[in-house]
């Protein structure tokens, strides 16, 4: 296998998004996954359709779109974990792999062997990554702890939306799970930094990451503002809250985003609209005093970027090194050159529906190249292969462990 990675194995028991996005990163850069799922059923997210993967027919397959996005590169085991056997197997796998991620609730994988302890006891150099909604301490660590959820415990809802006083206020989570997504990316970081840890000391160890500590903790200078100033900041629609002008403006046909960095910038912005006199009073003339006249300041940006079509701005602007850009749907994000130049999207065989796309990894390494072979495995699509291989099972045993149901 290609990539940084192809000296590591992953055991992978998470299921839904933050887990599997975590060790989809490790697959991109070249680790061995082995996703273990439930007999008949598999990860939730297989089921979270429309729409669905279509097979060469047209015709929906059992993989919604939801699963395809977070598990590209991974090789599925069934395995029912309820059973003395299968928790056998999950064991004797551990002792192969160099890391093995979980989200089950705090405590639920004790009473089948297979928690931190236990595991540490068969293979003391495991990385073991726990991914819980509230961590394994404190007073809520016995709750579950969805992304939603977590958006507005962790303050990310009432910094997002249309700014009180102003129609269609009111808290808005963002349009996709970034509290799993980011929980997801910090357990990649906290487990190659364990790997490392490992490597130069020979001692494993177990990671415990939340939810809601992610949450908080990415919350970046948004929480910084609230611990200098004491005071709690409030959601400001595209508007940010500590450059002026950053915000969606209108144009005469619609919106683009203008993203004034520094005064050097906002000049040209006003020199191109017209506003010369705004960027030669000085109480425009630094970031700082726009800041504090941001309530007068922009209605005159407004009307000045009413007067052209996005386009033209979007033209003049970044002719003159102004940070600006269109507000994209999904087809335009996918029809642009730049994204078409970098290759953002992928395009793998699949066993049921041909070929499948999915938006590839955006680390790009000048010494190891990424292998991009192992579209979203098919529910159990590599259980033999992986018992035969890690754990030297023959036929007959596989077989028994099918007629069983173990696997």
């Amino acid at each position: 296998m290609a990539g940084p990675l192809a000296h590591l194995k992953v055991l992978d028991l998470s299921r839904i998004l933050a887990g599997p996005w975590a060790s989809q990163v490790l697959a991109d850069f070249g680790a061995e996954v082995i996703k273990v799922e439930r007999p008949g059923k598999g990860d939730d997210t297989r089921q979270w359709g429309p729409p669905y993967l279509r097979d060469a027919d047209g015709q929906d397959t059992a993989d919604a779109a939801y699963y395809l996005s977070a598990n590209r590169g991974k090789k599925s085991i069934t395995v029912d974990i309820t059973q003395p056997r299968g928790q056998a197997l999950i064991q004797q796998l551990a002792t192969q792999c160099d890391i093995l991620l979980e989200n089950y609730k705090v405590g639920g994988l004790e009473k089948y062997g297979l928690d931190y302890r236990s595991i540490r006891a068969l293979n003391p150099k495991i990385i073991y990554c726990s991914i819980t909604g509230f961590g394994q301490t404190g007073p809520y660590a016995k709750r579950a702890g969805y992304d939603a959820m977590i958006q507005g415990m962790g303050g990310l809802m009432s910094l997002t939306g249309v700014p009180e006083g102003q129609p269609g206020a009111g808290p808005q989570k963002v349009g996709v799970a970034v509290a799993d997504l980011m929980t997801g990316m910090y357990a990649v970081s906290g487990v190659l930094a364990a790997v490392i840890h490992r490597d130069r000391t020979g001692e494993g160890q177990q990671i415990d990451l939340a939810l809601l500590d992610t949450q908080v903790a990415w919350l970046a200078n948004q929480a910084q503002n609230y611990l200098t100033s004491g005071k709690s900041p409030e959601r400001q629609g595209t508007a940010h809250p500590n450059i002026v002008p950053y915000q969606a403006v209108p144009a005469s046909d619609g919106y683009f985003m203008l993203a004034v960095g520094n005064d050097a910038q906002f000049i040209k912005f006003c020199e191109i609209a017209g506003l010369q006199q705004i960027a030669a009073n000085p109480a425009y003339s630094t970031n700082s005093a726009r800041v504090q006249a941001r309530e007068e300041l922009v209605p005159v940006i407004e009307r000045a970027t009413q007067m052209q079509p996005a386009g033209w701005w979007l033209e003049k602007l970044s002719a003159a090194h102004v940070p600006c850009g269109p507000i994209n749907n999904l087809e335009q994000v996918f029809a642009d050159p730049q994204v078409q130049a970098r290759g953002m999207v992928l395009e793998q065989t699949h066993p049921v529906a041909g070929k499948v796309k999915t938006v590839r990894n955006p680390v790009g390494f000048s010494a190891s190249a990424l292998d991009y072979g192992q579209a979203p495995p098919t529910l159990g699509e590599h259980t033999e292969e992986v018992l035969e291989t890690l754990l030297s099972l023959d036929g007959d045993e596989i077989a028994a462990l099918k007629r069983d149901g173990v696997v």
